[in-house]
């Protein structure tokens, strides 16, 4: 086991995995900017190094100096949580070289799943059914042309790297296509430093589900249920649920199945998602793979009674996945919903500032991951997620109706958040109902519009 981790992280991740580390006996150390001196998971581990000012670029994206921080504090292992270097190749080859274990998987599997037009091309090639789209990297607007005349409008537009809905955009015909194209190039080589785009049929109204997995060193995995992520602004996740309304155990056998094979073809290690999209008629199509933990894994821990974070720390350092793994069902219902520093009535605009009183909620079947506390300055440079509230009950109807105890309890003053937005979908019948798409929020928005013109 590793006697010290550290963390190349921030925010409530960081916190996740110090407590997964105090479970184990395993010290941690905190790696900060200076913008975060302040912050909770600076205060919680058992060391910390300042690595640069506040910009991520000059802090928790540099790898030299999380190097410098993890050869200073003699670790065996970094965690990279979710964001910043989780899924960089490079990094994971540099912890290799200086005999640091990478928790995560081989710098191999990161080099043919990080960029989503090879993860598409590979999925193809090992039988995971892909939506119509390029075969790689279109060069051109002249070839996006081409394929989108092939394929049939609309289509979808994605860059090659990175994530969070940066770089995408819908179009339903030529023109849209050759906006859309020079948009999403500029926002992807601003965002990701790689302008690469491939297209695909856009499938319309589906439900965004995905599989998490979990795979050790010896070649064993297995898959722990699914999430259903289809509420989201702006192609980013806002709610995410488990297990999925719409999954029956045939459906479930299936795509976890698929998942595995995905997953078996190119070595994985550790835990991963596998992510699709499901159109009416029960079609699944292979969207990417998410090569480390996620922000909704406390979903699936709460409804498979498991520890994710552990297991992961676990399997980096060699131990096996045990047979009882297989034999996982869904015992309750989970429900995560994301508060957000933004304004979800004004484009989900970002919202700086200083938490002038913070109350949480709590209670029968409530879990809060966050590394808010009452005094905090947000900052402008990093995500804007502030806490994650997670309402766990026997049934569906039961963790919807602690979700809204929840968000009445919460009260964040000093920025705006998206807790408003969270009170309407839980009171939405199609969500209510488990009859809901990834464009819901969207309709939810439009009908609020279409209240205060009249």
């Amino acid at each position: 086991m590793f006697n010290k981790i550290l963390i190349a992280n921030r925010g409530e991740i960081a916190l996740r995995i110090i407590r997964a580390c105090r479970d184990l006996g395993i010290k941690t150390l905190a790696v900060y900017s200076e913008a975060d001196e302040k912050s909770l998971h600076v205060q919680q581990a058992d060391e910390a190094i300042c690595i640069g000012s506040g910009p991520s670029t000059e802090s928790y994206l540099r790898m030299d100096r999380i190097i410098s921080a993890a050869e200073i504090g003699d670790v065996d292992a970094i965690h990279p949580g979710y964001g910043f270097l989780a899924e960089n190749p490079h990094f994971a080859e540099i912890c290799a070289n200086c005999n640091i274990k990478f928790i995560g998987p081989k710098a191999t599997t990161l080099k043919k799943m990080g960029n989503k037009a090879m993860a598409r091309f590979h999925a193809r090639k090992v039988g995971v059914p892909v939506a119509p789209g390029s075969d790689g990297i279109v060069e051109s607007e002249k070839e996006a042309l081409k394929i989108s005349h092939q394929i049939g409008y609309p289509v979808i537009i994605k860059a090659v790297a990175g994530g969070g809905g940066r770089g995408m955009r819908i179009a339903h015909n030529d023109v849209s296509l050759v906006q859309g194209f020079v948009a999403a190039k500029l926002e992807a080589e601003k965002s990701f430093g790689d302008g690469s785009l491939y297209i695909e049929k856009l499938i319309e109204d589906p439900r965004h589900v995905e599989f998490q997995i979990l795979a050790d060193t010896k070649g064993k995995i297995v898959h722990v249920g699914e999430r259903d992520c289809s509420i989201q602004r702006r192609n980013q996740k806002l709610v995410e649920e488990s297990p999925s309304p719409i999954m029956d155990p045939a459906l479930r056998k299936r795509m976890g199945k698929t998942s595995i094979r995905l997953a078996e073809s190119v070595d994985y290690e550790g835990v991963g998602t596998v992510e699709y999209l499901v159109d009416k008629a029960g079609n699944f199509y292979f969207i990417e793979m998410n090569c480390r933990i996620q922000v909704e894994h406390p979903v699936t821990e709460e409804v498979y009674g498991v520890d994710l974070v552990k297991e992961q720390i676990l399997v980096a350092a060699g131990y096996s996945i045990g047979k009882e793994w297989e034999e996982l069902e869904p015992k309750k219902h989970a429900i995560e919903f994301r508060v957000n520093s933004e304004d979800g009535l004004q484009d989900f605009r970002p919202s700086a500032g200083k938490i002038d009183f913070l109350h949480l909620p709590g209670g029968p079947g409530i879990r809060v991951d966050s590394h808010l506390y009452q005094g905090i300055e947000i900052s402008p440079y990093y995500d804007s997620m502030l806490a994650k509230i997670i309402a766990i009950g026997n049934s569906r109807d039961e963790a919807i109706a602690r979700m809204n105890r929840a968000l009445n309890e919460t009260i964040i003053e000093g920025v705006k958040t998206t807790i408003p937005i969270g009170k309407s979908v839980f009171q939405n019948t199609d969500f209510k109902r488990g009859d809901y798409t990834t464009n819901l929020i969207n309709k939810i928005l439009a009908a609020k519009k279409s209240l205060e013109e009249h």
